[in-house]
């Protein structure tokens, strides 16, 4: 082997350094310096993933902004809910209030003047026809009936004496003892004496009437609901300017006056039940009649007062009560129900928004009915079987788009209504 070949063992140095061979780097085979062309498709590829990457990214936005405009178009289009017009069948009832009073209630007021000596009935106290309630002491009264039959006494001893006088008179006529003038002036004296009698019997009994006021007695059968007197109070005739001293109600049956409005008076006739429920009495129903009507509308309320009776053999009805009075009416069978949340009140009218096969609104005006709670009638304007929208927006216009929701609204009662 020659001195200038290098020997495998040879040939690192000492430390890892590479030996130095005439100026030349002698380096390990394994070891490679990376190309041009490697690293010009590291760069390529490098650039081609940021351009996928760029190009998915732009892609989903648009993807996701079309679906937000989709989404945005859509929620443009309002959702209604859908009602179909029912026909009612069953009885409707009709909730009005009213007001209980007595079939026959009667103040009794004092006639004649005095203090009262004592009463025999009070409040709650049932009476019969003529039953004394208290008695008045009436001195004045009684020196006035005392002198009223004085008169009278002393005018029929006046006019009999008058008429014998005229009597005799007229017999001595005939026999030309007295003259004519002389009977004509006795007959007239008797005539007034006459007169004067008549007068003092009238006179009496008026005062003995007066007296019959001293006691105070029940008008008809029934029950005292007030009292305003005591023992020895001082009471005034003074007719119906002063204050009643008693009050007596006829409770056997009572009367209920309720005021109806206008548009529920053509079908409340005489004959229409009712039921009656009181507060006092929960659970309980009392069963009146409608018997009259007051054939007038009051202006200021459009309403018509009409009456009804009830018995009332137990007297738990009282006079004063409030009472609920249910009227059961037919219904009209040419008449629609809808709800009352499907109106539009406006300018035009009262209208209903309806719903074509396009999904578009038609706004249809109509004419209402009875008016039976949650429910109204509709006489004219749709057909059965429209699909109407239940709460329509007020902005809604003929030819609108709409979006008809899955869940259907609750449909309008059939069978019966209620108002209160």
């Amino acid at each position: 082997m020659s001195s200038d070949e290098v020997k495998p063992d040879e040939a690192r140095a000492p430390g890892g350094n590479m030996p130095q061979t005439d100026g030349l780097d002698v380096r390990d085979p394994d070891v490679r310096e990376p190309r041009p062309r490697r690293l010009l498709l590291i760069g390529v590829a490098v650039v081609a993933g940021a351009a996928v990457v760029a190009v998915s990214g732009i892609r989903g936005r648009a993807k996701t902004e079309q679906e937000l405009a989709s989404w945005t178009r859509e929620q443009a289009v309002p959702s209604v809910e859908l009602v179909t017009p029912q026909r009612g069948s069953g009885a409707q009832e009709l909730v009005l209030p009213g007001n209980i009073e007595a079939f026959s209630s009667a103040p009794i007021y004092a006639r004649a003047s005095g203090y009262v000596r004592g009463f025999n009935k009070d409040i709650g106290d049932r009476v019969r026809k003529g039953d004394v309630l208290a008695t008045i002491d009436t001195p004045e009264l009684d020196q006035q009936y005392a002198q009223a039959k004085a008169d009278v006494a002393t005018s029929e001893a006046n006019f009999v004496l008058a008429e014998a006088t005229a009597r005799r008179y007229h017999a001595l006529v005939g026999r030309q003892i007295v003259s004519q003038q002389t009977d004509d002036e006795k007959m007239g004296d008797a005539r007034a004496k006459k007169a004067t009698l008549d007068s003092a019997r009238a006179n009496l009994a008026r005062i003995e009437a007066l007296v019959a006021f001293k006691s105070l007695v029940a008008p008809f059968d029934g029950v005292v609901t007030v009292r305003s007197l005591d023992i020895g109070a001082l009471v005034n005739a003074g007719g119906t300017t002063g204050t009643a001293l008693f009050q007596v109600a006829d409770i056997h049956k009572v009367r209920v006056y309720v005021r109806v409005p206008q548009a529920y008076v053509a079908g409340l006739v005489p004959g229409t039940k009712a039921t009656l429920d009181l507060i006092q009495y929960p659970g309980r129903h009392f069963e009146a009649t409608l018997v009259r009507t007051a054939n007038a509308i009051t202006l200021e309320s459009r309403t018509a007062l009409v009456q009804l009776e009830a018995d009332n053999p137990n007297g738990k009805l009282w006079p004063g009560t409030y009472a609920e009075v249910h009227f059961h009416i037919s219904p009209n069978p040419d008449a629609l129900r809808v709800p009352a949340t499907a109106l539009i009140f406006g300018e035009h009218g009262i209208r209903v928004a309806t719903v074509d096969d396009a999904d578009a609104i038609v706004l249809k005006p109509v004419k209402i009915g009875q008016d039976i709670g949650s429910d109204v009638e509709i006489l004219t304007g749709i057909s059965p079987g429209e699909r109407i929208v239940n709460g329509p927006l007020e902005t809604m216009a003929t030819g609108d788009k709409v979006r008809v929701a899955t869940k259907t609204a609750p449909q309008p009662v059939a069978d019966a209504g209620k108002k209160s």
